[in-house]
């Protein structure tokens, strides 16, 4: 699989195709009001947005994006990055293409020179992040909406 993997970045003209990406993933893994957040998102042309084709089709998309993060303990500034709206094709799940990503995310992050990757996943996204070693940090009940709860999480790098 690996091989016939094509990454791209996100261009305005990926819109409707990362929308039906979108789609093909709720309400299972994102609630339906986050799909104008998304869309949001999209069309602010997000630099570091990756998108992964097989043979045109697209399949997947992710982006890793540098943020500041302050250390309480000893009150510097720590470089951290976020995982950004992953999405997945759902007749793509179960064939490795998650592991790619996530191992592309974490070598990303690394560029960035990150220390910790952040990911704000759902209830039913988690136990995928675990798999990684990301640690729940925070939980909110109907986070991302009605029945979809928001699980903050970090990897440390």
């Amino acid at each position: 699989m690996k091989k016939d993997l094509l990454y791209r970045p996100y261009v305005s003209a990926s819109l409707d195709d990362c929308l039906k990406l979108f789609d093909a993933n709720c309400p299972e893994y994102f609630a339906p009001n986050e799909r104008e957040d998304y869309k949001n998102f999209l069309e602010a042309s997000p630099d570091a947005y990756e998108l992964c084709c097989v043979s045109d089709k697209l399949i997947a998309a992710f982006g890793v994006f540098a943020e500041e993060r302050a250390i309480s303990d000893d009150s510097c500034a720590t470089r951290a990055a976020s995982l950004n709206w992953i999405l997945i094709d759902p007749d793509m799940q179960g064939s490795g293409i998650g592991t790619e990503l996530m191992s592309r995310a974490l070598y990303r992050a690394r560029l960035l020179g990150a220390q910790a990757l952040k990911i704000a996943a759902s209830h039913k996204s988690a136990p995928f992040f675990q798999k990684f070693g990301a640690e729940v940090v925070r939980e909110t009940h109907d986070g991302w909406g009605p029945g979809m709860h928001r699980i903050d999480m970090v990897i440390e790098l």
